[in-house]
């Protein structure tokens, strides 16, 4: 709009006739031109930083939601990538409606347009129950790791599958990281253990 109503005053300097206000004007042309186009990058870069902050604001609230779960245990591990205004889902459940809540829950999330859900329900098996309870008793009896235990939401969790287990989430040290592996390990039944525990920072 800016553009257009200026133009449109264009051809009053034409009409004068004199060359040098039609110069003059011709440079308050120009220096208008600059300074829209600056005040349009500075917009735009407001418009990237209000994008961010809200990208950074559904990232908050897209994990607040999932950790409040009420069937989220130890035995499920849950993971999300935000990208604008579309949240993927990832992680294995041992509950096909854990799976569907954390679905409906982002997508009630302000701001979040689309959900992907790709979070895995792991099949049911007595053997890998059997496994995921030995390693539980296992990893959190150890003195080093009980205090884990302590917490709302066990941060070291259990996923079995198949006799194949995995461990997901977040440690204080590289020890206690090593001595979760370690027990996982000596769990009867266990084919393979994969330690994907990440330290704290």
């Amino acid at each position: 709009m800016r553009n257009h109503s200026f133009f449109a005053k264009a051809p009053l300097c034409i009409l004068t006739g004199a060359l040098a206000l039609a110069t003059g004007c011709a440079e308050k042309s120009a220096t208008r031109v600059t300074a829209q186009s600056s005040a349009n990058r500075v917009a735009t870069a407001d418009a990237t930083t209000l994008s961010q902050r809200g990208e950074e604001r559904i990232q908050r609230e897209v994990r607040h939601q999932l950790v409040m779960l009420p069937y989220y245990g130890i035995f499920d591990n849950l993971a999300y990538e935000v990208n604008g205004t579309s949240v993927s889902l990832y992680g294995q459940v041992t509950r096909p409606t854990l799976k569907s809540d954390a679905e409906n829950v982002v997508k009630r999330i302000e701001g979040v347009d689309r959900v992907v859900n790709n979070i895995e329900v792991l099949p049911l098996s007595p053997g890998d129950d059997r496994i995921r309870f030995a390693a539980y008793r296992t990893i959190y009896g150890q003195s080093a790791l009980n205090r884990y235990g302590l917490q709302t939401v066990p941060p070291i969790h259990i996923i079995v599958s198949n006799g194949n287990v995995t461990l997901e989430g977040v440690v204080a040290t590289e020890g206690d990281k090593n001595i979760a592996g370690i027990q996982a390990n000596t769990v009867p039944g266990v084919f393979a253990v994969t330690n994907n525990l990440r330290v704290e920072k």
